[in-house]
């Protein structure tokens, strides 16, 4: 009888340890990563080419060639707070309604997370894709060419990144510490709209400035701090991210993909401290050019490079580091409404009578329309790592809405990306829209009625 209790024991205590392992296997399946059931925060990197091949159509010309240094998607995959969180930058103009859900669906499948943990930014290069399959079926289906937005090469970076998240997580690093860091950027941007007497636009300082008088202007309201947030193994750096906030074109329209200046800056930063992969996002840049310091001389792109990289070296060199546990991660979305034009459903027709440019400048903008009116939103987010919070915003919001985020939360390291969801186009803030010129007109999806559902939306994610 006793033999027989024994075994009996034995067998539930079996039981409940096959139990307890398939319960925690599950549970890693669905997303709750190892770091959630063992305490400890992970980092994992992925860093791909983004470049297409020769032939293909960048946004707005032929592709004819490639740089020395072509376009990447790079990323980072934190683990450890529930669900694993993905922070991915592209060097594209931008990706776009469809083509950001079809993204983030198949990252979020690779990373082990879901879709809404995913923050997709491209950094809006000019010389490189843009992407929105909402917009290539639109075409497709009215007869249209879809040219720059032709999805195969999109179809095949989803891939890359698929395989690439996937194969960074076998390659997860403990993290320890979270490090904040900012420097003033000198001499790279300037507000781009010159405001006459009448309170209106009367000028527009382009990345690429011919008019010596423009340039003079004065510099404008524009955020000149470059913010750096690191992921460090007790001293070992694992992940920087780096936030600036400007249009990062020096010139373009070559037919050339490159990554242009800030893309050159990154990698100057990543030669110097080559332990840790560096990833750059661009701020809240819509109203935000070189073109105070540059005249389109070629040679200037290495000088607006070198510039933004003493910035990011400076900001390095103050980083302070803090512990970070995971109950110091958080991660949370507020899901708006644009509140857009009435004249948006005019694309319907003229991209029958308008050009490819065009097109590529305004066909996402439709697109938003129908899917606002089928139900769907857009998502921002925010980041919590300790004392450091990112937001991520969509389209080209205006420097006003990075400053307004910075100002709700002095107590804590605030660092924003735009350039998320691209199919808004610029955003302005409310005073912008009254201001009119270029970023206010058909170059925007939105109305003035925007600043409040966004303002509101990044003080709810920031509380």
């Amino acid at each position: 009888m006793l033999v027989m209790k024994i075994h009996i024991s034995i067998s539930k205590l079996l039981i409940g340890l096959v139990v307890l392992i398939s319960f925690g296997n599950i549970a890693i399946a669905q997303g709750q990563d190892k770091g959630a059931v063992d305490g400890v925060v992970r980092v994992s990197s992925f860093d791909v080419d983004a470049t297409p091949p020769v032939g293909s159509h960048l946004t707005y010309d032929p592709m004819i060639n490639s740089w020395d240094l072509g376009l990447r998607a790079k990323g980072i995959v934190i683990q450890g707070s529930g669900k694993p969180i993905v922070l991915c930058s592209v060097d594209w103009i931008g990706i776009s309604n469809d083509s950001q859900d079809e993204f983030k669906r198949v990252m979020a499948e690779a990373a082990g997370t879901t879709p809404e943990r995913i923050a997709l930014h491209a950094i809006h290069q000019h010389d490189a894709p843009t992407s929105d399959f909402g917009a290539e079926k639109i075409l497709v289906e009215a007869g249209i060419p879809a040219l720059s937005f032709e999805g195969s090469f999109s179809r095949e970076l989803m891939k890359r990144l698929s395989d690439a998240i996937r194969g960074s997580l076998k390659h997860a690093q403990t993290v320890t510490h979270i490090g904040m860091g900012e420097a003033e950027v000198f001499k790279v941007s300037s507000n781009r709209r010159i405001i006459g007497p009448d309170g209106k636009v009367r000028a527009s300082r382009t990345s690429a400035t011919k008019d010596a008088k423009i340039r003079n202007e004065p510099e404008g309201l524009i955020d000149p701090m470059v913010s750096l947030i690191s992921f460090w193994n007790n001293d070992k750096p694992v992940a920087v991210l780096s936030y600036y906030a400007t249009h990062p074109q020096s010139y373009y329209r070559t037919g050339v993909a490159n990554p242009d200046f800030p893309g050159i800056a990154r990698f100057m930063r990543q030669m110097a401290v080559p332990d840790a992969l560096h990833v750059h996002f661009n701020g809240a840049g819509g109203n935000i050019t070189a073109g105070k310091y540059n005249d389109g001389d070629r040679k200037n792109r290495l000088i607006l490079a070198e510039r933004l990289a003493d910035g990011m070296k400076r900001a390095w060199e103050a980083t302070k580091t803090e512990p970070l546990k995971a109950t110091d991660i958080g991660w949370v979305t507020e899901a708006v409404k644009l509140p857009l034009k009435d004249d948006l459903i005019t694309m319907e027709q003229k991209m029958h009578t308008e050009n490819a440019v065009f097109r590529a400048n305004n066909m996402s903008k439709l697109v938003l329309l129908r899917r606002q009116q089928s139900g769907k939103t857009i998502d921002l987010s925010c980041l919590k790592l300790g004392k450091a919070r990112i937001v991520n915003l969509p389209g080209e919001p205006f420097i006003e809405y990075q400053l307004a985020a910075k100002a709700m939360r002095k107590d804590l390291f605030v660092a924003v990306a735009g350039y998320g969801d691209y199919g808004p186009g610029y955003i302005c803030d409310e005073k912008g829209y009254g201001q009119e010129g270029y970023e206010a007109g058909q170059a925007s999806a939105s109305t003035a009625a925007v600043e409040k559902v966004l303002i509101k939306a990044i003080s709810k994610i920031l509380k």
